[in-house]
């Protein structure tokens, strides 16, 4: 007996699966081969997908017609997912650097309010992970694939503070009890209380 199309080898609802990621089409590159007789074009898309709570990743598809191309970059995204830890659900907890090639990202947490200062590319990412304040720099290579692999580098490199007062085994509250701007972390303060 046939399988049913919207089903996958986990049984559930493909559909259900889907609605859980929100896609973002970053760039389409349109590539030409000549051949006898004319040219033959083909596409390459590059496709970010995320969940907008921490989770994230990027696709690169190629085909000889458009849709077919973002379809597997969706689907080369969906195999690649990473987790980042937020701060709050919406910012960075910590600023950090990230290089892929000739670019060189600098991306930074914010204060509620600030909004996604971020360029192209990058603003793509942010807007998928879900992040709602940050402030982001891009410098050297303009070139998208390179730009989204530098940002990714540089999430790579967050950490949760509570992870880190574990490895370090210390209490959450003496590692991230002040800010620089010298508010302190409402859960840092919770956790000093208790200490």
């Amino acid at each position: 007996m046939a399988r049913s199309p919207q089903r996958d080898r986990g049984g559930r609802d493909r559909d259900k699966a889907e609605s859980e990621f929100t896609e973002k089409l970053v760039h389409i590159n349109r590539v030409a081969k000549v051949v006898k007789g004319g040219k033959r074009f083909g596409f390459a898309a590059l496709v970010v997908l995320g969940d907008l709570k921490g989770r994230v990743a990027f696709g690169h598809g190629k085909a000889r017609e458009v849709p077919e191309a973002i379809r597997k970059a969706t689907e080369a995204a969906r195999r690649a997912l990473v987790r980042v830890p937020l701060r709050e659900g919406r910012t960075l907890h910590h600023d950090s650097v990230g290089r892929h090639g000739a670019g060189r990202v600098i991306i930074r947490a914010a204060p509620p309010g600030t909004g996604i200062i971020a360029g192209g590319a990058m603003r793509a990412v942010f807007e998928m992970l879900g992040v709602q304040d940050v402030v982001a720099k891009s410098m050297g290579s303009t070139n998208p694939y390179n730009v989204v692999r530098a940002t990714f580098d540089a999430l790579k490199e967050q950490e949760n503070p509570r992870a880190v007062a574990a490895r370090r085994g210390k209490k959450y509250g003496e590692i991230a009890a002040r800010r620089r701007d010298g508010s302190v972390d409402a859960e840092a303060a919770a956790a000093q209380a208790e200490a």
